[in-house]
């Protein structure tokens, strides 16, 4: 190798091994910082486009277990209201017994005012049992249909029960217990509405489990996605760390290389003494 001033291969052949070392240890510093393998798709592009793919599609579902949550809270408001109105229906139905057995007007008029305080409940129920202005439960005030998203369209048309369409509205109240010929003629109104209330409780408890079904599937679906992803970005830290320290002792060793090959051309000028 000829001895020149001017030109120190050594030189730069340690500094190239030295600015590699750096390149390397910024992008393991990223990965460390960033906990990402492909934060960029300068990284890897083939990976980095599908993570943003299943990125857009977790996205997605995200919106639909919000409308789910939705549905789910509307449906269980009118299976809670529908409960109560039953309930209501069983105790104006004992009201209904007794005052067709009852043999004074002193205890009909008791009964009636109880029965007919028994109906004035169910008519607020039903007017009550809304969430975010969706009433499945009361004709005529939306049903949770309108929160139709992607795929769960099906599932979410849960068409309203109008239970005062059940026949309850038709109670006549204070003279439904006028004597025992009208008590027991409501005994049957109440025995038939029961019937069809039960029909609309299984409807609406159905929904609320098919529901509940599918909030969980999405969120395993969404848990899927994300360790998916995590797969394919994520870096492996312990791996990283490891790298690390192997890169600072090259590093080290890089910048006392390049002294070394600085010092170099000094050797030159024992030739000129």
């Amino acid at each position: 190798m000829a001895f020149s001033v001017n030109t120190n291969a050594g030189a730069m052949a340690a500094l190239q091994s030295l600015n590699a070392t750096n390149r390397s240890m910024e992008t393991t510093q990223s990965r460390i910082n960033t906990g990402l393998n492909v934060a960029s798709t300068k990284d890897d592009s083939a990976k980095y486009t599908v993570a943003q793919t299943l990125r857009g599609d977790q996205g997605g579902l995200t919106a639909v277990t919000s409308s789910l949550n939705n549905a789910k809270s509307t449906v269980d408001v009118a299976v809670s209201g529908a409960e109560q109105i039953s309930d209501l229906i069983n105790d104006m139905k004992s009201k209904a017994y007794e005052a067709a057995s009852a043999t004074d007007d002193g205890t009909i008029k008791a009964l009636q005012k109880d029965y007919d305080g028994l109906k004035s409940q169910i008519d607020s129920i039903i007017k009550s049992s809304n969430f975010n202005g969706v009433n499945l439960i009361d004709g005529g005030h939306g049903s949770v249909s309108s929160l139709q998203t992607l795929d769960t369209s099906n599932l979410l048309q849960v068409d309203h029960q109008d239970i005062g369409g059940l026949g309850i509205s038709a109670l006549n109240g204070s003279a439904d217990l006028t004597n025992a010929t009208t008590a027991g003629a409501t005994v049957s109104t109440l025995d038939d509405i029961s019937d069809k209330l039960n029909d609309v409780l299984s409807t609406l408890g159905a929904k609320s489990r098919q529901i509940d079904g599918q909030l969980s599937f999405t969120s395993n679906l969404s848990d899927v996605i994300e360790t998916g992803i995590g797969n394919l970005v994520d870096a492996d830290l312990a791996k990283e760390s490891a790298k690390l320290q192997s890169l600072q002792v090259q590093q080290q060793l890089g910048v006392q290389a390049l002294s070394i090959a600085n010092q170099a051309p000094q050797t030159i000028l024992s030739l000129f003494k």
